[in-house]
């Protein structure tokens, strides 16, 4: 399977953990990967398998991030298929180095526009965009780091891959 079978499928099981509990999630990939629709190779279910139980893991404080993001909505108030698309799309920004956040928001659009109501692609675009520029804005933020080698009242912020000292 190409990467965007794949991530369709870790979509998939994200939209199933809307109906279980987690401590079922296992057995439910277990079931989706062995029901026959499709076939998977070791490379891909262990793939999946990884994914899917990554994100999962990380639904609370994914869930708690979109509620941030999210002007005048919550994660209980949209679809259950959104919010799938979206718990991916901001796993894929924030926590999966592998794929650049550009990419990460394209596709989970792309989902949206083949699963959601006519609306959900510009949504779900508008939430991970909130998401990945307060990610980068976070970044910056840690980037700036005192200089060392200066005088107190100096400080060296991280400017794309150089460092600019100035003056406090």
């Amino acid at each position: 399977m190409n990467i965007k079978s794949l991530r369709e499928q870790v979509f998939k099981l994200l939209f199933r953990a809307g109906f279980v509990e987690p401590s079922e999630m296992p057995s439910q990939v277990e079931y989706f990967l062995d029901s026959g629709d499709m076939t998977v190779n070791d490379k891909d279910r262990s793939y999946i398998m990884e994914k899917c139980s990554s994100i999962v893991e990380k639904i609370p404080e994914i869930d708690g991030i979109l509620n941030d993001r999210m002007d005048g909505w919550t994660t209980e108030r949209i679809s259950r298929v959104e919010l799938a698309i979206l718990r991916l799309g901001t796993y894929e920004v924030l926590y999966d180095e592998a794929v650049p956040a550009g990419v990460a928001i394209n596709e989970a659009v792309e989902l949206a526009k083949k699963y959601g109501e006519d609306k959900s692609g510009s949504f779900v675009n508008g939430v991970l965009a909130g998401v990945n520029d307060s990610s980068r804005a976070s970044a910056r933020s840690e980037d700036k780091k005192p200089d060392k080698g200066h005088l107190s009242g100096t400080v060296s912020e991280k400017k794309g891959d150089t460092y600019i000292t100035r003056k406090l």
